[in-house]
């Protein structure tokens, strides 16, 4: 025979199913007023003969079962059927009152399953005794079935949320009301590095910082008053000594009468998302800082340009021009998104030439470069790249108009060496126009080189207009196109 799970009963079970025996005995005997105490209790009693016919039965049973069954003809029990707490069906000649019956004996805790004519289910355990004459003769059985539905209900809940609380990337733990740890999940280890052996019965300041001892009482006091902390952050010491940031919401545990008796707290780490959020302030600094100059340099762009300027379409021209090689070498400050992590800034000094000169590159590509860059590449700083595109797109322009690139045989050489702590750049021109007498350099340009760089870069420039093309050398501080 199958065996069914056992549930041990309290000893008020026990002793209740004990009265109901007396009192099944009485009403065998036919004792109404025994009679009248059954049909008034809230539990499912019902009474057999000792061949396991149903010989009475309350108001509380009909009920449980869903049904009226028939007196002297419905057996062993008024289910509409019975199963196995693991689902299988339940022979009614194997159910506890048919087991009681046949071994004379009292089967206490032992579960099974009844279903209702509906369909509905409900969870029980039987409490069968046996009945006996005054000769101790078996004359039939008294059954009392405690629906534990709800109990069970609540211990699949209770299992499925410590399931949940076990498999928690937070740490959750419980505390009682001087702060002395009680529980201690998976999450907590992994956050903490403690197992739950190691804290357990400690007080929860073991993870308080010395500067943030002042925390916890005030924790405890307003947990003792009810009240709930959300998402308060503040900062823990791990096992091995180091600081976690993390995100508190604790809450009050109460017991059955209302009363607080301790608090659950539930700590997050929320180091990478601090350190985001640094990250996007930062980034939103920079482009509030760079906006701001941007417009500042616009601005002087086109003071600038209106003073040396012929017309309005040779103003539009040149502002329109100068703001391009802005855009262009700013964009190579950009950051290439990764996958694994942010990259290198990507502005250097050769990339920055190439990007100004690149429109003035012949197009075809069996042609060959008009402008060529060799020698020493220096990373370039965000602050650097504005005043250097500002000037190489001078020498650019002034080489298209009167110089190596106003021609189609002219072309530019630019060399970069490292002396010292200086970045030489030697811009020499080949093939163009001859020069009759130097150009004029009056106006932005000599704004520029005054601004830019011998103030900004920290450097200076020399120009010498030979017979077959300008040669410009400039010398650049190395800390200030970096920093």
């Amino acid at each position: 025979m199958n065996e069914m799970r056992l549930n041990l009963p309290d000893d008020a079970t026990i002793e209740r199913s004990g009265v109901i025996a007396q009192a099944a005995n009485a009403v065998a005997r036919g004792d109404d007023y025994f009679r009248g105490v059954l049909d008034a209790l809230t539990a499912a009693v019902y009474i057999t003969d000792a061949a396991g016919l149903i010989t009475y039965y309350n108001e509380a049973a009909a009920a449980l079962w869903g049904r009226r069954p028939e007196l002297g003809i419905d057996q062993w029990c008024g289910s509409w059927k019975l199963f196995w707490p693991d689902g299988r069906q339940l022979p009614l000649d194997e159910c506890p009152m048919a087991l009681t019956l046949r071994e004379e004996r009292p089967v206490l805790g032992m579960e099974a399953i009844a279903e209702r004519p509906d369909g509905s289910r409900v969870s029980v355990i039987p409490y069968p005794t046996p009945l006996y004459d005054a000769s101790g003769a078996l004359i039939g059985a008294v059954n009392m079935l405690v629906d534990v539905s709800e109990r069970k209900l609540a211990d699949v809940q209770a299992q499925r949320l410590a399931s949940i609380v076990e498999s928690s990337d937070d740490a959750i733990i419980g505390k009682d009301l001087n702060g002395i740890i009680a529980s201690w999940n998976c999450g907590a280890q992994r956050v903490f590095g403690y197992t739950a052996e190691e804290m357990i019965g400690r007080p929860v300041s073991v993870l308080i910082p010395p500067e943030r001892e002042n925390e916890e009482p005030g924790i405890l006091q307003r947990i003792r008053r009810g009240e709930r902390i959300d998402h308060y952050e503040t900062v823990r010491r791990r096992k091995d000594g180091s600081l976690v940031d993390i995100s508190l919401t604790v809450s009050p545990i109460r017991n059955a009468a209302g009363e607080v008796i301790g608090a659950s707290k539930v700590a997050r780490d929320i180091t990478e998302r601090r350190r985001a959020r640094d990250e996007q302030q930062l980034l939103l600094r920079e482009m509030d800082h760079r906006i701001k100059n941007l417009f500042a340099l616009a601005s002087s762009v086109v003071s600038l340009s209106a003073r040396t300027a012929g017309s309005p379409a040779e103003l539009a021209t040149s502002v329109r021009d100068r703001l391009g090689a802005l855009a262009r070498a700013h964009a190579l400050t950009l950051s290439v998104p990764s996958s694994s992590a942010r990259s290198e800034n990507p502005a250097t000094l050769h990339a920055l030439i190439k990007t100004i000169v690149s429109p003035y590159e012949n197009q075809a590509p069996e042609e060959r470069e008009r402008v060529t860059v060799t020698g020493a590449d220096a990373p370039l700083s965000n602050s650097s790249v504005t005043s250097l595109a500002l000037l190489l797109h001078e020498f650019t322009t002034n080489a298209a108009k009167y110089g190596a690139l106003s021609t189609p045989e002219g072309r530019v050489d630019v060399h970069c060496e490292v002396a010292g702590d200086k970045l030489l750049l030697n811009w020499n021109e080949r093939g163009g126009p001859v020069l009759g007498d130097e150009v004029s350099v009056d106006g932005f340009g000599s704004m520029l080189i005054r601004s830019a760089i011998e103030g900004q870069l920290g450097g200076a420039i020399a120009r010498d207009w030979q017979a077959d093309g300008l040669a410009i050398r400039l010398s650049l501080a190395l800390d200030r196109l970096s920093n």
